[in-house]
């Protein structure tokens, strides 16, 4: 079943957070079954990308976005680690540094894009400059407010280089994420994660609610559409993230190049080799 068409925000609609139950309980299925479905997407997806490094045609970049605790981090470990990292790139986009800061807001994203044959993945991305700092009014509404255009020049860019683009939205609710957080409280390994700015962020959720929905409803174009992930059930969320990106690269039909070489040289060269 293609769960893009339930999941996508169409382009030219106005995106309402509210469409999609964080728990999507349309997928009834026990953990077990879903992690299996989740394991043969991680294996579709691993033998795609070989055949996109291979080919050296087309690229991709895969969005990670989502509030605190959402599950950027889980998406990375439980699907795309399924990728080689021989070409595969992963940026965390933290709060600029004094020389980003000192350039346009596309400038460190542009140096980190895909090249031929390879995949970008951002945990968090160039969105976070319609996000946190709308909320946060570090640009003034003049400022923020112009970046949506620039963005989507942007990605078209990028599209029009051969670069496919996955943005996916995971969207998690509001006790979801406080349960998260206990989690955290509660289990030694995950208390590094721990943060004051986390709970303060949490005053702010209807005002980043507002940012995303005008976010994906002004970025969701044909080339580049935004899917809102139901991250509440984490198998599910993971299977239905490793099924838009596999579904979405067996849309490229891109098969195994032949060899550059003749072949029956080659076995002849091989079979000297092994007399000699």
């Amino acid at each position: 079943m293609d769960y893009r068409k339930q999941l996508v925000v169409e382009p030219g609609s106005r995106a309402r957070l509210e469409r999609v139950d964080p728990r999507f309980p349309v997928i009834n299925h026990d953990k077990s079954e879903i992690e299996e479905l989740t394991e043969r997407n991680r294996a579709r997806i691993a033998d795609l990308q070989l055949r996109i490094y291979a080919e050296r045609r087309h690229s991709v970049l895969i969005v990670l976005q989502g509030l605190d605790a959402a599950g950027k981090d889980g998406v990375v470990k439980h699907i795309l680690s399924a990728m080689n990292p021989m070409s595969c790139t992963i940026t965390s986009f933290k709060v600029p540094t004094p020389e980003e800061a000192a350039h346009d807001f596309l400038w460190r994203v542009h140096k980190v894009a895909p090249a031929r044959g390879w995949f970008s993945i951002f945990n968090r991305s160039h969105y976070e400059s319609v996000l946190v700092e709308r909320v946060h009014k570090l640009v003034p509404k003049k400022v923020w407010s112009k970046r949506y255009d620039l963005i989507n020049t942007f990605e078209q860019g990028l599209h029009r280089n051969g670069t496919t683009v996955i943005k996916l939205f995971l969207h998690m609710s509001k006790d979801e994420q406080l349960r998260r957080f206990k989690d955290r409280l509660d289990d030694p390994e995950k208390r590094w994660k721990i943060s004051e700015a986390d709970y303060a962020e949490r005053a702010y959720w209807d005002d980043y609610t507002k940012a995303y929905e005008e976010a994906l409803s002004k970025t969701s174009v044909k080339r580049a559409p935004w899917y809102m992930v139901p991250a509440d059930r984490k198998p599910v969320r993971n299977f239905l993230a490793s099924q838009i990106i596999a579904d979405t690269l067996d849309e490229l039909k891109i098969s195994r190049p032949k060899p550059s070489v003749d072949l029956a040289e080659i076995r002849k060269k091989y079979h000297e080799a092994q007399a000699s």
